[in-house]
């Protein structure tokens, strides 16, 4: 459930990236933290473990104006992909409004994003949550990648993969590049913010 705080007329919502190790969580929100934040005084925290660029959470605030006379405040985490980090990951992804579902594009990794997703689903029956009913979008990342050489799957592959029974809206992208990062979170938050509407009418 989002935090309304109705005596400051301010909903803050909260969008989880979620995905295996290495698959581009992180590099994804230094992109929007770079490009689509400026003249902003939000910060974003980044903590690098060895093996893992994210060891805890990301955390970039960011105003959205306002929706239905409510000033919205955006939270962005990403959860630690490695496996060791099962407890983090679960509790960064506790009262999530919205989750993007990061997979690697890469040949190798397409155990990893299976389960990875399975890990999510997990999470998220443990805090009473469907991954049926949680605004969700999935982003298949490093597209770019077959321009170097390097063997990546079919987006129709990763369809079946990850995507035949949720269904869910799904985005080609290259995070380091930038290509499909604003999509993917506009996609996100605008299933977000009608699930908010709804929950508090």
């Amino acid at each position: 459930m989002p935090k309304v705080n109705l005596k400051a007329k301010e909903i803050k919502i909260k969008i989880v990236y979620y995905g295996p190790g290495r698959s581009g969580k992180t590099t994804n929100l230094e992109y929007i933290h770079t490009a689509l934040n400026q003249g902003t005084s939000s910060k974003m925290v980044t903590s690098n473990t060895e093996g893992d660029r994210t060891l805890f959470f990301d955390f970039l605030p960011m105003g959205l104006g306002k929706v239905k006379g409510f000033d919205v405040r955006l939270q962005l985490f990403t959860v630690p992909g490695q496996v060791k980090y099962a407890s983090t990951r679960k509790m960064v992804l506790r009262g999530a409004d919205g989750v993007i579902f990061v997979a690697d594009s890469l040949k190798i990794r397409r155990e990893k994003n299976m389960l990875s997703l399975q890990d999510m689903h997990q999470n998220l029956r443990d805090y009473g949550m469907s991954i049926f009913k949680i605004p969700l979008v999935i982003q298949y990342n490093k597209r770019d990648l077959p321009k170097e050489g390097i063997p990546v799957m079919t987006i129709e592959q990763m369809q079946r993969d990850c995507n035949r029974q949720l269904k869910a809206p799904y985005f080609p992208a290259s995070a380091i590049k930038g290509q499909g990062v604003a999509k993917t979170l506009k996609a996100c938050l605008k299933l977000t913010l009608q699930s908010v509407m709804k929950s508090i009418g």
